[in-house]
């Protein structure tokens, strides 16, 4: 957990290239495309690339990012936006969530976890040539647009800027101003825009000598991981972080592979062993050094804490910050500098909030929670919706350790729908921080004798694995494995 901000989608690229569709398919049209990487759109990309870092986990530092930046780079050059492949900057993140953007400035991401959904090189190259077909049809415009007849102003979004903003009214009062990059990550694309990025990515797989079909078999597993996340309900996350801003996967598969039999490409190139090769080993799941998330319960062995959420809301692990959300209102755990004075901690995080917030001498309140210090306060708020209730519930771990929630709920409420979360704050033992391992993809080949069901229970989870085992390895419900397959197993 580490606090930054979100940014995601594509940037404002002006320019024209025109890129004609297959008549084979639907009507004929043509996408306008943006034909270069301007200075400005180097600058701004410079500018958010250090940001995008810190939030999402990082640059992921295994041999892995090597492999994606080849790849990237070469799929990103089919776009048109630059022919030299050093003008982009490819980067594997440290993130647990299911996630690929890219921004102004010839900047890719894709996240080590969506990687490891992947089966082949052609799949990765398609999902970063989607995002980079974002950029060149120049959707982020559009966004933001759309965006600004909604903004709304004010600064109480600042300190939960790694929140996932939900449908509910609550959502709707923390957003902030256009611009802002956690409210660009939360906006969906729209169902045209999608096709539209699918079409372009389809059609660099071909350009690139990869099958371009690769993108469909990507989507297909995509809709899967989406349903299987959906069905693992004892899992508080949130919605998947890709199904929150690139809706309908299910949807776009038979079109995307419709398209790509419509290119007349004879190219079938995937690189299967190559990719497979460059994934084993990678991390799965959350990093135990940034805290992990297992059910409804937020374990960080470095911090030697834990908390749980309440039945009903959502949790998702930030680079800096873990943001819960449901309902009834919307919180966020992080840490801030401690010196020992817990009215001084409590007042610069309001301060972080809103600069012009002030506390009464006798608003913060003491308490014990688990053998641990607590302090708290609550201030009145407005937002565009109505007055709102901020609360600031902090631990004291140590003359020099504090952590906190900032909660916002409507007005009259408090910390109310939080109070079993701030009870459940406790320190954990040596022990049990040793216990948190990390989970890792290991790349093995099927013997004889092997079956779904046996290679599935070797699966480091307690649920779900013969479905978990299928999603990641693209199997169908009935499918069965072979000798000589190489399969993707996630062990400790």
């Amino acid at each position: 957990m580490r606090r930054g901000m979100k940014i995601a989608g594509c940037g404002i690229i002006a320019g024209g290239m025109l890129f004609v569709l297959p008549a084979a398919v639907g009507q004929q049209r043509a996408i306008s495309t943006a034909s270069s990487i301007s200075a400005q759109d180097k600058a701004d990309g410079a500018k958010a690339h250090p940001q995008l870092l810190q939030e999402f986990g990082g640059a992921y530092a295994g041999p892995q990012a090597a492999y994606v930046t080849t790849v990237g780079r070469r799929i990103a050059v089919q776009s048109g936006l630059s022919n030299a492949q050093g003008d982009f900057t490819v980067t594997l993140l440290n993130s647990p969530v299911n996630n690929a953007f890219a921004i102004p400035g010839g900047y890719i991401y894709v996240t080590r976890q969506l990687m490891a959904l992947m089966n082949d090189e052609a799949e990765l190259a398609g999902v970063l040539g989607h995002e980079v077909g974002h950029v060149a049809a120049q959707h982020s415009q559009r966004r933001q647009k759309a965006a600004s007849r909604n903004a709304i102003g004010g600064t109480l979004l600042q300190v939960l800027a790694g929140a996932v903003l939900g449908d509910s009214g609550l959502g709707n009062i923390l957003q902030q101003g256009i611009g802002t990059a956690s409210q660009a990550l939360t906006l969906k694309f729209s169902r045209s825009q999608e096709y539209e990025a699918d079409d372009l990515g389809v059609r660099y797989l071909a350009s690139a000598g990869y099958d371009p079909r690769a993108l469909s078999s990507t989507l297909a597993s995509l809709a899967a991981q989406n349903a299987l996340d959906q069905r693992q309900k004892g899992d508080s996350r949130s919605v998947p972080q890709w199904a929150s801003t690139h809706p309908d996967p299910e949807a776009r598969v038979s079109r995307a592979l419709q398209r790509a039999q419509a290119t007349g490409a004879a190219s079938t190139l995937r690189n299967r062993d190559a990719f497979l090769t460059a994934l084993n080993g990678t991390l799965y799941g959350d990093d135990p050094e940034q805290g992990v998330i297992d059910g409804n319960m937020f374990r960080h062995p470095a911090l030697k804490l834990s908390f749980s959420i309440p039945s009903g809301y959502a949790m998702e692990n930030g680079s800096s910050a873990v943001s819960i959300t449901g309902a009834n209102g919307q919180a966020q755990f992080s840490g801030a500098s401690y010196n020992g004075d817990m009215r001084a901690y409590i007042g610069s995080v309001f301060r972080g909030i809103d600069k012009n917030a002030a506390l009464d001498a006798d608003a913060i309140q003491r308490t014990t929670i688990n053998g641990i210090p607590a302090s708290y306060a609550v201030i009145s708020a407005n937002a565009k919706s109505g007055p709102v209730d901020v609360t600031v519930f902090a631990y004291e771990f140590g003359p020099k350790a504090a952590y906190h929630f900032v909660m916002i709920t409507p007005s009259g409420v408090g910390a109310e729908p939080f109070e079993p979360m701030l009870s459940s704050v406790k320190r954990l033992s040596a022990q049990e921080a040793a216990a948190i391992k990390p989970r890792r993809v290991s790349i093995v080949t099927v013997k004889a004798g092997d079956t779904v069901a046996s290679l599935a229970a070797k699966m480091a989870y307690t649920d779900h694995r013969e479905d978990r085992f299928r999603v990641i390895n693209a199997i169908a419900t009935g499918g069965t494995v072979r000798p000589g397959q190489k399969v993707k197993i996630v062990t400790y």
